[in-house]
């Protein structure tokens, strides 16, 4: 069903950040791997994250759900091979990480997902993890669906990432927890460290050194226990910036988003926005603490916004906002150029072809990179006036809609459904802040 977002005079108020999803996939599989009972509150409940409930569930630890974000999961310390296949619908992060998870334990799971999940590559995870011990069998070029063997005699390796990834990082540290010997995971350049930071929360001990080319060395002794612990969930800066982008290219905005997640592995898109670059208004004021991450309280508000070139060394701490920055790059006046960003392509959609196609739709000048994109901007408001194909990628739908509301015209999208899978208060919250999104 098309779901069609309107131009509004005004984006103004006050919303609270979700959960972030990176830390709730997280949360569940290592309160599960723990033993004894952990206490969660502000858990994301999007599809994808419950996806990753379910498996765990499958896995052996007890998963109750308490109330709203509320969430107690009681884990034995390792898990068995499941009865029916584990069924990840749309979410990447889920599957990939659970493979490092039961890569050290002697089970057999067979992982499927829908049709975007089955499409995308899996080999970036396996390669590593077979090396260790573990192996796939049924898997189609590296895809989804498979068959997933893990090994108790895992074995631990020290493993140079072709590309910057925290997912591929955080499976073989999972996949460590359980190998023989030190694993040591080398990175070109930081991604977000989520994974670091919460199994030293659930007391693991995990050794970081920054590289003088700008990487990082993470190591991990094997044969480590994780202990149960109460976490609480940040909110999730990915959401927000949706939120503060519909009211920088907004002709009167001015948004507070109250719990968001302030970690330097995942500010490059409020670093572009804000920080002499786009000349974006933005702001943030101390707000405590929750699982080892800062909390702010950001603040956005409408302003001139100039084409830049992004950085490259900002893209592992923006990628999934790439989406949502062409679209504020359309507001904006002049050149705005993105390229180091290839792993774009193997997102829930080719996300550089969908952004690109998603502006032109609208009447916006844009133009593919192998590794990125350029947009012309309009210096002002785009024509809009068209149809965008999410590929059923949440952050392709939640762009378009954002886009809309700022537009000379209406801006329509063929299917919103995949929108659940992240941000299922997306609507409602846009609605608080003005926006007029209806069901058409």
């Amino acid at each position: 069903m098309t779901w069609t977002s309107y131009p509004v005079p005004m984006i103004r108020g006050t919303v609270r950040a979700p959960g972030d999803k990176s830390c709730s996939h997280r949360a569940l599989i290592f309160a599960a791997l723990a033993n004894g009972p952990s206490r969660i509150s502000g858990l994301l409940e999007g599809e994808d994250v419950l996806r990753t409930a379910d498996a765990v569930r499958a896995l052996g630890a007890n998963v109750e759900h308490l109330g709203p974000g509320e969430w107690r999961v009681t884990g034995v310390g390792h898990f068995l091979s499941p009865n029916a296949p584990l069924d990840f619908g749309n979410s990447g992060t889920g599957s990939r990480l659970m493979m490092g998870a039961m890569a050290g334990f002697g089970l057999r799971a067979e992982l499927t997902g829908d049709e975007s999940l089955q499409a995308r590559p899996m080999g970036r995870i396996l390669d590593p993890l077979k090396s260790m011990g573990a192996s796939a069998e049924n898997d189609e070029g590296g895809r989804l669906p498979l068959t997933f063997v893990g090994s108790d005699t895992l074995q631990a390796i020290d493993y140079a990432l072709p590309m910057a990834s925290a997912q591929v990082k955080s499976a073989i540290l999972l996949a460590g927890l359980n190998a023989n010997g030190e694993t040591i995971v080398r990175e070109p350049r930081a991604t977000r460290d989520h994974t670091e930071r919460m199994l030293r929360g659930f007391g693991a001990e995990v050794d970081v050194k920054r590289t003088p080319d700008g990487g990082r060395e993470i190591r991990l002794r094997g044969g480590q226990s994780l202990t149960a612990m109460d976490a609480s969930i940040p909110g999730d800066p990915s959401s927000a910036a949706f939120l503060a982008a519909a009211a920088l290219i907004s002709p009167d905005g001015e948004v507070l988003i109250e719990n968001v997640m302030s970690n330097d592995t995942r500010d490059g898109f409020f670093q572009v926005l804000g920080l002499g670059s786009m000349g974006g208004h933005v702001g943030a004021e101390e707000a405590g603490e929750a699982a080892g991450e800062r909390i702010v309280s950001m603040s956005a508000a409408s302003a001139p916004l100039k084409g830049v070139s992004v950085p490259e060394r900002l893209v592992p701490s923006m990628i999934d906002e790439f989406p949502i920055l062409g679209v504020v790059a359309a507001f904006a006046t002049g050149e705005t150029v993105v390229s180091g960003a290839e792993e774009l392509r193997v997102k829930e959609s080719d996300r550089i072809g969908a952004v690109v196609a998603m502006l032109q739709a609208n009447g916006v000048e844009a133009e593919e990179r192998p590794d990125g994109f350029v947009v012309q901007g309009c210096g002002g408001p785009p024509p809009g006036g068209g149809l965008v194909e999410a590929r059923h990628d949440h952050r392709i739908a939640m762009s378009a809609l954002v886009m809309g509301t700022a537009a000379e015209a209406p801006i329509r999208v063929d299917d919103i459904s995949m929108i659940a899978t992240s941000y299922p208060g997306f609507m409602d919250d846009m609605r608080t802040l003005g926006a007029d999104i209806r069901d058409d």
